[in-house]
């Protein structure tokens, strides 16, 4: 399901990051954009808006209507590996590649399918500002908003996911950090993720979505996709090594999975070449 207006733009800053080797830089073009008191003022709405009496039954109606949705596209998810998480427990990271504002929800229904705990999204300060309904969506689910303040993440991020993961529960973040619509390609990753699983002695749970092209209508620029996701196999901390080395070591491990994953889905090997061919369900002929 492709939100939002034409996305020829984005298209184009994809293109243009892949020429100058920018792989993880932003291509939306509409991402609010934040001063240091505004980020401030949403966080701290964030947080207060979640000691309403109120939001718990807000919360559990956007729940209703996101199983809803998540019902719709399960019928488009395929599900491979699920075995790899036959043995996990005690909460965990999960790293996913990035291409759309949903993916979360094929994350979710691969998880779902082993373990009742919840799942948290790690998201961006600025997609507390998004307006309409995605935005009332996004302020009411299991959200950890990362703040780009060292004085926040140490005080306030790193906590609630501790806390968070100590609940048994699963933490989503995108090491590719950039969403870049429905690029199939993985992306390299930044140390955030595995950093946050070694502080806390998890594992990482590396998934990579492979997605598949069908014939039926989206809107003018785009078909609607199909999904397989590729849960890999878990990646541990060594605990006779330091938190900067099992970062290090977990995120080159995660990464080399994730670009193998590709390879054996797509039968090509990974290279950051520009192509169309690169963006599911494109009507190329709307971009050429």
């Amino acid at each position: 399901m492709i939100i939002g207006g034409s996305k020829k733009d984005v298209i184009k800053n994809i293109q243009k990051n892949i020429l100058n080797n920018e792989l993880n830089k932003k291509v939306e073009t509409t991402d609010p954009v934040f001063t240091d008191e505004e980020r401030d003022k949403y966080l701290k709405k964030f947080f207060e808006m979640r000691k309403l009496p109120t939001f718990q039954l807000e919360s559990a109606i956007v729940y209703k209507e996101i199983d809803t949705i998540a019902a719709k596209i399960n019928n488009s998810i395929e599900i491979k590996g699920l075995e790899n998480l036959d043995n996990l427990e005690g909460g965990a990271i999960v790293t996913s590649n990035h291409f759309s504002p949903l993916e979360n929800l094929v994350v979710r229904q691969a998880i779902k399918k082993r373990y009742k705990q919840n799942i948290y999204v790690v998201s961006q300060e600025t997609n507390l500002a998004l307006e309409g309904h995605l935005g009332y969506i996004i302020n009411h689910v299991n959200l950890i908003p990362l703040a780009k303040s060292p004085n926040y993440i140490i005080n306030t991020f790193k906590p609630m996911v501790k806390r968070i993961l100590d609940e048994g529960n699963y933490v989503l973040i995108y090491p590719e950090e950039e969403m870049w619509l429905h690029y199939r390609k993985p992306r390299p990753c930044k140390r955030g993720a595995y950093e946050f699983a070694a502080e806390n002695n998890k594992p990482v749970i590396s998934c990579f979505i492979e997605i598949l092209d069908t014939d039926k209508k989206d809107n003018d620029e785009f078909n609607q996709v199909k999904y397989v996701i590729h849960i890999l196999k878990p990646i541990y901390p060594d605990k006779n090594k330091t938190v900067r080395q099992n970062s290090i070591e977990m995120k080159d491990i995660d990464y080399k999975q994730k670009v193998e994953a590709y390879e054996k889905a797509y039968n090509k090997k990974l290279d950051y070449t520009f192509s169309y061919d690169d963006i599911a369900g494109i009507k190329k002929e709307m971009f050429e």
